[in-house]
């Protein structure tokens, strides 16, 4: 049975970190918010990403940082205790429910529909529930889609029979594989590889390319691959997937080099492609399973009226999950400016506007060593044509980092613009480097001048007096 229509003033369709907090920020501000959700309220990062990833990867991280401390490496000689980090890891994903997180939608009065929410022409949207009914609703302001990505898996035939990987079963697996293959040499691969070969997998990572990581500084993939190899994963760089088969309990993989594997699961982790496939994209004029183009307020391109937004990695900006919660912020700010005919805020750091997704988007990758960045990569900015200053510092040569870890590896860049006088980019490559990130983050988003930075003075003996030891360097 179909209801009567409902109207409120702000639709957003997905329930993952972006939805809710667009929700949040537009119902706090007294616009009416229903939310549509298909899957788990809490999305990709609560169940399938962030937290079951993260809480896969320290219990390794913590190994490799005891197994370097004289007086406790004997202690942590042995494996880890998989099905306790499994079931820790399942405690973090509320073992794939959503109460809490309901509960969250409840505290802060945005009513949810579950189903598969499709638009229907301008300001509508039409859910089929898990019953078969259909809800109609309508929105006086704005709609948001918030549906992010999934796994781009590659076109080999037969693929789906061999039930790959993606990223979703590498982080909710009830059992650690034997062999494990993983291909792909971004984040997702290289942290997972990490994870699984900690946990006792014998993992073999196949990269199409050179190196990993390569968006990120080149010693960045190096330093990885060296704690990959020494942890006795295998890395092999220029070589691709031809063909995967499931024979029984095992996967036989075909490589273009006429090498071929065996292993017991293979993990793709190959890229995202955008979850608008069947959203109804060609009701307001737009194409079915594509990008969505915004402004910095994350409004929709080319639809009529400016009703249509988009937040988070729906709209390839920047695929993290902080970067979609602070469009979420924005965006949701924008509306509610819009919705009540006050002034939208487009300046530079401007209220309404992230700006930030271009400027200075801050990223860590869980590996060992922990990979943290924020800015431009010293590419990046020659291929833009700023004038800079690339300077390196080996941080295993600051007192603080020999009392964390003996025999410390790690490198840390920053990127001066030298036209403008401050930081435009920072990368840390080390074990613990990633809470240095934000302090990095601040002085990239502040433009801080690099002499005023010598007055921001580092505790002793901590990692952060890397800071002191780059601008000395700096300096010369």
């Amino acid at each position: 049975m179909n209801e009567a229509p409902r109207t409120y003033d702000v639709v957003v369709i997905g329930a993952g970190p972006v939805g809710e907090n667009v929700a949040d920020r537009t119902q706090a501000a007294g616009l009416s918010t229903v939310i549509v959700e298909s899957e788990l309220v809490g999305g990709e990062c609560s169940y399938w990403a962030c937290m079951p990833s993260k809480t896969l990867l320290r219990p390794v991280l913590a190994r490799a940082d005891a197994r370097a401390l004289p007086g406790l490496s004997d202690a942590v000689a042995g494996p880890l205790d998989a099905p306790l980090v499994l079931a820790r890891r399942d405690e973090f994903t509320s073992h794939w429910k959503d109460d809490g997180q309901v509960g969250w939608l409840d505290s802060v009065n945005v009513e949810l529909v579950r189903g598969h929410g499709r638009l229907d022409g301008p300001r509508k949207v039409t859910v089929t529930t898990p019953d078969g009914s259909t809800v109609t609703l309508l929105a006086r302001h704005a709609v948001a889609v918030c549906t992010g990505t999934t796994a781009a898996l590659p076109p080999l035939p037969g693929l789906e029979d061999v039930h790959p990987w993606t990223s979703r079963e590498a982080t909710s697996a009830k059992e650690v594989p034997g062999r494990l293959v993983v291909v792909g040499g971004g984040v997702v691969a290289t942290e997972m590889a990490t994870a699984w070969q900690g946990l006792g997998s014998q993992v073999t990572l196949l990269v199409r390319g050179s190196g990993l990581l390569p968006t990120m500084e080149p010693f960045a993939g190096e330093l990885v691959t060296d704690a990959l190899r020494e942890a006795e994963a295998e890395v092999r760089f220029g070589v691709s997937v031809v063909s995967a088969i499931r024979e029984g309990d095992q996967v036989r993989v075909g490589l273009d080099d006429g090498g071929e594997l065996t292993a017991d699961e293979i993990l793709f982790a190959t890229g995202r492609r955008p979850h608008t496939d069947d959203l109804g994209l060609d009701t307001v004029g737009l194409t079915p399973g594509d990008w969505l183009t915004v402004d910095d307020t994350c409004r929709v391109a080319d639809v009529a009226d400016g009703w249509l937004y988009a937040v988070g990695d729906v709209n390839h900006r920047a695929l993290l999950t902080h970067q979609g919660k602070y469009q979420a912020r924005m965006s949701g700010a924008a509306i509610a400016a819009r919705a009540k005919g006050e002034p939208v805020d487009d300046t530079p750091w401007g209220a309404h506007v992230a700006t930030a997704d271009a400027a200075a988007v801050p990223q860590v990758v869980f590996t060992d060593p922990e990979v943290a960045a924020v800015g431009l990569t010293a590419k990046e900015a020659e291929r833009v044509g700023r004038r800079t200053k690339v300077v390196d510092y080996e941080i295993g040569n600051v007192s603080g980092a020999a009392v964390y870890r003996e025999g410390y590896r790690g490198t840390a860049r920053m990127v001066v613009d030298l036209d403008r006088g401050h930081l435009i980019g920072v990368t840390f490559a080390g074990p613990g480097v990633s809470e240095l990130l934000h302090s990095a983050t601040v002085a990239v988003v502040g433009e801080v001048p690099i002499e005023r930075l010598w007055h921001a003075v580092p505790s002793y003996p901590t990692i952060s007096e890397i800071w002191l030891r780059l601008l000395e360097t700096y300096r010369g």
